[in-house]
């Protein structure tokens, strides 16, 4: 029995071993395509397997309501960045880290409720909203770390809510992020992401490490809804804050670097979420300014553009937003 449980480990290791080695010499060779083309981005070359990440089911199970605007700002600015608009926010600078479990359709959720939340209090609450808490507890969203709905986040927040948290290891709030950060594509300061991540146990408590009552570290939306097309997109950031949004990953946008992404070459690999901060214009091409939750040492310090107003990999069918309860 331990015999074949050996030649089965050895199996799996050499084979294991085997998909690094086509992962590392497949992204190589992608990001000399499109460095060799001259296209709007650069790409670099990062030598783990980010699969796993891509947790966005991009189905809507139950659609939010749509909303529009009837009255359109004319004059939206041809660039805009939250972050200098409400410097006091502190959630609009922070870059989170999803580590090796499939919740970025909660990443992008929750960092947009936090930016929200301090946007909307006039720049006075600096609440962050926890994607551990909603990852866990929230069964109506999908999968846990093998994904989930975007959408679905939104309906949560309004109930039943979800608690404070941050960081791998903050204090100050109630269930912050179980995983601490790792490094994904480049062999950096945080080491080695886990090979597995299950998806945690839902609790109605808050974490060893700080006397906080689960039940006053709730956070609320009153209302959830979707907006697609880029000129709606633009007034909802600019009018209520950033939003979550969700696009098709193919292998080419794991090797951007930085510049203005759009798909040039590799294979659809799957759905990711995202938090659309703001937007502009870059050698005369329009794009949208985005946020990662693979940590401040991927892509250009953990953000990313996407080429706007053709809907780039799907980037404008929609995106997820809501006001929160103050």
């Amino acid at each position: 029995m331990r015999t074949a449980l050996l030649i089965i480990a050895l199996i799996f290791s050499s084979a294991c071993g085997e998909e690094r080695e086509f992962i590392r010499n497949n992204f190589e060779e992608i990001a000399q395509k499109v460095n060799s083309l001259k296209t709007t981005w650069k790409a670099t070359v990062y030598k783990r397997n980010f699969k796993p990440l891509l947790g966005a089911l991009l189905e809507e199970p139950v659609p939010l309501p749509k909303k529009t605007f009837q009255k359109k700002i004319v004059n939206l600015p041809e660039s805009y960045d939250p972050r200098e608009k409400y410097p006091n926010c502190e959630s609009l600078k922070e870059v989170r880290d999803q580590a090796n479990c499939g919740s970025c359709w909660a990443f992008g959720a929750v960092e947009a409720m936090s930016d929200r939340i301090c946007i909307h209090s006039g720049q006075k609450l600096q609440t962050r909203v926890s994607a551990q808490n909603l990852l866990a507890c929230c069964y109506t969203c999908g999968f846990g770390c093998s994904g989930g709905f975007p959408s679905a986040s939104w309906s949560y927040w309004q109930s039943p809510g979800i608690s404070t948290g941050d960081l791998y290891g903050d204090t100050t709030t109630c269930q912050p992020y179980f995983l601490p950060p790792c490094d994904h594509h480049v062999k950096g300061s945080h080491g080695a992401c886990p090979p597995t991540v299950d998806t945690p146990d839902c609790k109605t408590d808050c974490s060893d490490g700080n006397k906080k009552e689960y039940s006053g570290e709730m956070t609320y939306g009153e209302s959830a809804y979707s907006i697609s097309g880029e000129e709606d997109m633009m007034q909802e950031i600019y009018e209520n804050g950033p939003v979550e949004g969700s696009f098709l990953v193919y292998e080419d946008f794991v090797t951007y670097k930085s510049g203005v992404y759009q798909h040039v070459t590799g294979e659809y690999l799957g759905g990711h979420a995202i938090k659309i901060l703001g937007w502009g214009v870059e050698d005369g091409v329009k794009y949208w300014l985005c946020v990662n939750s693979w940590n401040d040492e991927w892509g250009d310090k953990g953000l990313f553009k996407i080429k706007r107003g053709s809907n780039e990999s799907g980037i404008e069918n929609s995106a997820y937003a809501g006001m929160p309860k103050l």
